[in-house]
């Protein structure tokens, strides 16, 4: 079952009442306040509902929607979602307009928006405000994503959920989508602005003061909607530990989430290099690969070139498999076998046979079966997951995922735009891992890299957060328990502080808090510490309150997927509560309004109206192997959506033009033994740009073949490749470490013949030998 409807709805030349969206962004440090206003005009000549179902950020906590219609401004409420939907529906029975924001079931990143009883010629402006935290990249850039693809999500039979009601999305390609973006960001920091990157076209950075600490971007005119509008921000001397305490709100009671006073910590966790040098990585490494046929031409090419680079990196003695999914799935092994060069070169035999042939989007049927594999004694099970995220079933993904936390760290990765990050980040939050996601013109390989490395660090264990708060002062947590630490990356703990009346004043004008977080690495107790100031920030509104109130709502959301039913309904409660009281949507809460001043009822049959969103193109071939390459060509000439494409042409060999020459320094990649060396072989000169004649020539008497080889494919690595670091460094320390074993004579004879017959000027030292 497919579980949104796609196709062009304005084939049938209905207008489509959304005009234009005009996005605010303001980033302060890595929290960003997001005010987007959708504008709608009415041309026809008879009243309308428009249905607009648009993606959001899986995290962001939805606080403020309103409507504008002429002078007037409505301020919606949130309430319950069944009543909030009755009272929209009732409003639009008796002739008054109204307003509706809901969340999807499914998906915590799908709201759907209606605009009721828009009366003929009238224009409305809806305005919805969320706040998110800024996820840290690998290269330490921070990440705001502005979702605007939303690509069908794929729900399997027999999924919880599967027999409700389903969103439906109208989707188009992204050439086609009828209404326009505006977007524009100011940053600041309290440390300066170094760059803003996106893969969309910006206008240039324009720095608001001469410390460079304020800055302000504006999207390029013209923006297509065939991707994310994502921004990298970078400051200087980036994540340090911070903590910001903001004043409760001042009309709520005291004592509850918005009454108190609330405090966001960030925290970025130094290991001792002593401890972190002192443990022979290991693992059992499970690779989950995504084969659907929306992974077809370059994702799955990348997908490809970047197992290649993860299996030459991964350490001597570890533990590997390969898992590939679409409506089926497959495995190289039937369970996870010892990492050896035979091993290592059937693995990458089938990897290089794999194509995007294997249809919808399944991912539940392989996680449940690889976590009905026994774990291997001492070698920590780690789990890459690469997908473009197209599945429908989120949370019961996720769910099992949480479920099986306790025996493995999931790191997920998003392919491509419009990849559901409800998914990718709740699989990494849920598993204990890090999540990445690759778009435009991302290469994917050094991410995966950089998480390879995080799974190559030792697990960190008993973990404990101890408060010491003056007297009076009482901690109560809202953040789930801290689960996964990494060296450098951040942790986030939001806590609500509750002060005895009288000593409020007192307290919060000059008073400190100290917060510890002690945790076992590698058998050796540890432990980060960070003094603040219990003085409330100035002019940060209720961003952290509602972020808090977001955390604790999704902590309780999850709470419930796992429960009886009456225990269910204690939860849902509670969640309602929250959200309520916040001001925050959830799952079971919905933001209405209704404009009650008209005085009179609009007159006539209301007609609906399905606003479309951005499609990421699909690259398919018809019955007689035509190609097309957008959805309306697939509804066009088979009545299917694109995602019912991926189904109906699998097994389809898809004719690509000829593959240029592979990159040299994937094929140097590729010729290197499971061992970490290289052998002296015709294709290894070739990928170095030499004859064999040459490097047979200039190897120093004496010098094993072997190791002639290895030390010219380091050299060349340093000497070529430094932009492209990140992707070698660990098959480079294997490769360093063989020639350590070796005890080979001549390591400094090798250097020399090796720079002088490549060109450069490696030393030695670089070579980590």
């Amino acid at each position: 079952m497919m579980v949104n409807c796609c196709g062009l709805l304005t084939a049938s030349k209905e207008p489509v009442p959304l005009k234009s969206i005009e996005v605010e962004v303001e980033v302060r440090d890595h929290v960003a306040t997001v005010v987007s206003t959708l504008n709608y005009e009415n041309k026809e000549d008879k009243p309308i509902e428009a249905v607009f179902v648009f993606p959001l950020p899986g995290d962001a906590a939805v606080c403020h929607f309103s409507a504008k219609i002429g002078q007037k401004e409505i301020v919606a409420e949130v309430k319950e979602k069944q009543k909030a939907r009755e009272e929209y529906d009732d409003a639009l029975s008796s002739g008054q307009q109204a307003f509706l924001l809901e969340e999807s079931e499914q998906s915590p990143d799908i709201f759907s928006l209606s605009v009721g009883s828009l009366p003929p010629g009238e224009s409305a402006s809806i305005s919805l405000e969320y706040v998110t935290e800024l996820a840290v990249q690998a290269d330490d850039g921070l990440r705001f994503c502005l979702p605007a693809v939303l690509n069908p999500r794929y729900q399997p039979q027999g999924s919880e959920g599967s027999e409700v009601a389903i969103v439906k999305v109208t989707s188009v390609p992204a050439s086609l989508v009828p209404y326009s973006l505006s977007f524009s960001a100011r940053v600041s920091s309290p440390r300066p602005v170094s760059k803003v990157e996106s893969s969309c076209s910006l206008d240039p950075l324009q720095y608001l003061n001469t410390e460079q600490t304020q800055a302000t971007v504006k999207l390029a005119a013209g923006h297509k909607f065939d991707r994310d509008v994502e921004l990298l921000i970078y400051y200087k001397d980036a994540h340090q530990p911070t903590a910001v305490v903001e004043a409760g709100q001042a009309s709520a009671k005291p004592g509850t989430l918005m009454g108190d006073p609330v405090v966001m910590l960030s925290l970025y966790p130094e290991f001792p290099q002593a401890v972190m040098s002192s443990v022979a990585p290991c693992g059992e490494f499970v690779l989950l690969l995504d084969r659907s046929g929306s992974m077809s031409g370059a994702c799955m090419e990348s997908a490809k070139d970047t197992l290649l680079l993860l299996l030459k990196s991964l350490p001597m003695g570890c533990y590997f498999n390969i898992y590939s999914f679409g409506s089926s799935h497959e495995h190289i092994f039937p369970k996870s076998v010892e990492y050896s060069q035979e091993t290592m070169e059937e693995a990458l035999k089938k990897v290089g046979e794999m194509t995007a042939n294997l249809g919808g989007t399944e991912i539940l049927r392989p996680l449940k079966d690889i976590y009905s594999q026994p774990c291997i004694p001492n070698q920590p099970r780690q789990l890459f997951v690469f997908t473009d995220g197209e599945v429908g079933n989120t949370k019961e993904v996720i769910n099992l995922v949480k479920r099986n936390s306790g025996s493995h760290r999931c790191f997920s990765f998003g392919i491509g735009e419009g990849a559901s990050s409800a998914l990718i980040n709740g699989l990494a939050k849920e598993g204990g891992g890090h999540a990445q996601f690759i778009t435009g013109t991302d290469r994917m390989q050094p991410k995966v890299m950089q998480s390879l490395r995080f799974a190559l660090q030792p697990a960190v264990a008993d973990i404990s957060v101890k408060w010491d708060v003056p007297k009076g002062v009482a901690v109560t947590v809202l953040s789930p328990p801290i689960t996964a630490l990494f060296q450098g990356q951040r942790s986030l703990i939001y806590a609500q502080l509750t002060v005895k009346s009288h000593l409020i004043s007192r307290i919060f004008r000059a008073a400190e808090g100290c917060v510890t977080v002690k945790y076992s690495l590698a058998g050796h107790p540890s432990k980060s510490q960070l003094n603040f100031s219990l003085k409330p920030a100035e002019d940060t509104g209720l961003t952290v309150h509602r972020l808090a109130a977001r955390t604790l709502i999704r902590s309780l959301e999850m709470e419930e997927t796992r429960r009886t039913r009456q225990q269910n309904e204690g939860v849902k409660k509670k969640v309602v509560e929250h959200s309520v009281q916040s001001g925050v949507s959830s799952v079971f809460t919905a933001f209405i309004a209704v404009n009650k001043g008209t005085g009179k009822a609009i007159q006539g049959p209301l007609v609906r109206r399905n606003v479309p969103t951005g499609l990421r193109e699909c690259a398919l071939f018809d019955d007689n192997m035509s190609y097309y390459n957008s959805a309306d060509d697939c509804e066009d000439i088979h009545g299917f959506s694109y995602g019912e494409c991926e189904e109906a042409y699998d097994g389809i060999t898809v004719i690509r033009p000829a593959q240029p020459p592979r990159d040299p320094f994937l094929q140097l990649v590729s010729l290197q033994k499971a061992s970490g060396c290289w052998e002296r072989d015709p294709a290894l000169a070739a990928a170095l740009g030499k004859t064999s004649e040459e490097v047979e020539n200039t190897k120093p008497s004496g010098v094993n073949q072997e190791v002639w080889a290895t030390f010219l494919a380091l050299i060349w690595l340093h000497g070529s490749k430094m932009e492209a670091q990140d992707e070698w460094e660990l098959l480079a320390m294997k490769a360093a470490s063989w020639l350590r074993a070796q005890n080979a004579p001549y390591a400094t004879e090798c250097v020399e013949a090796g720079n002088a017959l490549l060109g450069f000027n490696v030393q030695k030292d670089a070579l980590g030998l």
